[in-house]
């Protein structure tokens, strides 16, 4: 599937400035916060000053656009502009030492209110939506997506994807990235919907007719480049870039490696 430029710009997340900060919420180590944009909409806001940093919010970004654009409901994704005011009359001081850390541009999401914590011993996914996550997990390298942690919700009668600030995990050390392209993604056993996930020849199919070079290098070039800079000052931006890209690009061009690992691991539980 070949995308036309503006298809592809139409991705790109709005900037929204941070009205008015709301709360914390006190849930993971990276410890979002909720807030109001300036449109008047509620978001959760990833902070780069929290857990894993920029980090985080590369991981949170590049999955979350990947999820988005291959169909799957996610929270619309913004950037959101912390100014030097936003927290300051909050009363606990770690929070507040976090927002101020937090300055700049942040990663946030439509908040979805009423929204419930998916419950795999409650809620039954399609079994062709469940595989699809199962191969999108897999493909991003996304180790919490578990039974005790599913980060996902039940908002509307359907099933949503949020949190994928675990995604991507060879960049907490980018030696051997090459070799992590390549793995078969263990941490697959754990997922919460792979006994679900009956159906991964065939979300691997879709995803791949979904997912293409071109968008996953588009998706990369929107990453912020500030996010890049505080993640890896060692590691210019533009290198990277080119390591995100082709990370992901090899992983998609060999991803009957992490399908049939998928199979075999749905087969042993």
């Amino acid at each position: 599937m070949e995308y036309a430029k503006d298809e592809i710009e139409l991705l790109r997340p709005p900037l929204i400035e941070v009205a008015r900060y709301t709360a914390p919420l006190r849930e993971g180590g990276s410890l979002p916060v909720l807030a109001d944009g300036a449109d008047g909409y509620p978001y959760v806001v990833k902070l780069r000053g929290g857990g894993h940093g920029a980090k985080a919010l590369i991981s949170e970004f590049v999955g979350g656009m990947i999820a988005t654009a291959a169909g799957m409901r996610v929270p619309q994704l913004v950037f959101m502009n912390l100014d030097e005011a936003f927290g300051i009359t909050e009363p606990d001081e770690e929070v507040q030492q976090l927002l101020q850390a937090s300055r700049g541009l942040n990663m946030g999401m439509s908040f979805l209110s009423g929204a419930l914590t998916w419950d795999v011993t409650v809620n039954k996914p399609d079994h062709v939506e469940a595989s699809r996550i199962v191969w999108l997990d897999s493909f991003l390298t996304n180790v919490d997506r578990t039974a005790t942690n599913t980060n996902m919700l039940l908002w509307r009668g359907a099933l949503w994807l949020i949190d994928h600030g675990s995604s991507l995990y060879f960049h907490h050390n980018w030696d051997g990235w090459e070799k992590a392209a390549l793995s078969p993604f263990a941490y697959i056993k754990s997922h919460a919907l792979l006994p679900h996930a009956t159906r991964m020849l065939e979300a691997d199919d879709i995803m791949r007719r979904t997912i293409t070079p071109q968008l996953i290098k588009a998706i990369v070039d929107m990453i912020p480049e500030e996010w890049l800079r505080q993640s890896e000052p060692g590691i210019d931006p533009d290198e990277q870039r080119r390591v995100y890209t082709t990370f992901l690009t090899t992983r998609l061009a060999n991803s009957k490696i992490f399908t049939d690992h998928a199979i075999q691991a749905r087969k042993q539980l």
